[in-house]
């Protein structure tokens, strides 16, 4: 019986599509670029069509890309499933509930840990750390029960316990002539970088603030930015400026940042626990009536 290609080929090809980059999914695969490169063309020559159009300046998808790759992503998310429900099957009765989460909503995090070690019988939550594009990624496994993600939410999650967190505060190199003043208006930003993510769906606080201060003032640092106490390096080291959530402004100490409060508007993220539907369990109810119990009682 043919095989077919194998589904590590397939799954490159089906990163590489959604970026639109070799170098992009060869990152987030954890590979070399070659090696992407090398995993698309063996897939070329196995199904003996070409999948992308390259020039030196970009990456598209040739005619037959276009067609293949619903089939390609079905494809993927049907092994996925399949291997994430052979985990299910075979984890024994009472199995830790895995969070995933990102860095500002540790604080949450562990408090649900905390509150589930509780019940009566007992919960294991195991914490896992992780920005959006890994969560997303995990929750598609099956790697993990739930995670807390930032909006805009994809339509095929389940959320609730929504919370918003507020960005009030801009993070500026200690000893910079901005961290003396009382408040910063985006106006006053003209001649400073402002560090943002890459990524910035459309309605979400990065694209509402990339629209205020203007392109000319932008720095690209990652394509997400989820651990803000790490960015703070960047900003100690004078890359940029950081718009800085007040969870983090109250919880970090430095001697090289100071924070200055940021008059841009209501500006917040907006996080809530999300899931797969088809996924529910015991366990993962449990969970979210923790997590909403936590959020009433902070």
């Amino acid at each position: 019986m043919d095989s077919g290609p194998p589904l590590r080929d397939i799954g490159c090809f089906a990163l590489v599509a959604r970026h639109l980059s070799f170098s992009r999914a060869a990152a987030e695969l954890g590979v070399s670029q070659p090696a992407a490169s090398q995993a698309v063309g063996r897939l070329e020559r196995a199904l003996g069509v070409r999948l992308f159009e390259r020039t030196s300046r970009e990456v598209r998808l040739s005619p037959a890309g276009k067609a293949l790759l619903p089939y390609a992503e079905a494809l993927l998310e049907s092994a996925a499933a399949f291997s994430a429900e052979a985990r299910r099957l075979a984890a024994p009765e009472g199995a830790a509930v895995r969070l995933a989460y990102p860095p500002p909503a540790g604080g949450l995090a562990a408090r649900i840990a905390r509150r589930m070690a509780r019940h009566d019988p007992p919960a294991e939550v195991e914490l896992c750390p992780a920005g959006r594009a890994a969560a997303l990624a995990a929750l598609a496994a099956g790697e993990v029960t739930a995670a807390v993600i930032a909006a805009p939410f994809p339509r095929e999650l389940t959320t609730a316990a929504r919370f918003h967190v507020p960005v009030g505060h801009l993070a500026v190199p200690a000893g910079d002539p901005l961290a003396g003043l009382p408040r910063l208006q985006p106006e006053r930003l003209a001649r400073h970088r402002v560090l943002l993510p890459r990524e910035r769906p459309p309605g979400g606080m990065w694209a509402r603030l990339a629209a205020r201060i203007g392109p000319h003032r932008q720095h690209v640092v990652a394509d997400e930015i989820d651990d803000f106490a790490a960015a703070l390096d960047l900003v100690a080291a004078g890359v940029g400026l950081l718009p800085t959530p007040s969870l983090v402004v109250t919880s970090v100490r430095r001697d090289d940042v100071a924070f200055v409060p940021l008059d841009a508007g209501d500006l917040r993220l907006t996080y809530a626990l999300a899931w797969r539907g088809e996924r529910l369990s015991a366990g993962l109810m449990a969970l979210v009536r923790t997590a909403q119990e936590c959020l009433w009682t902070r």
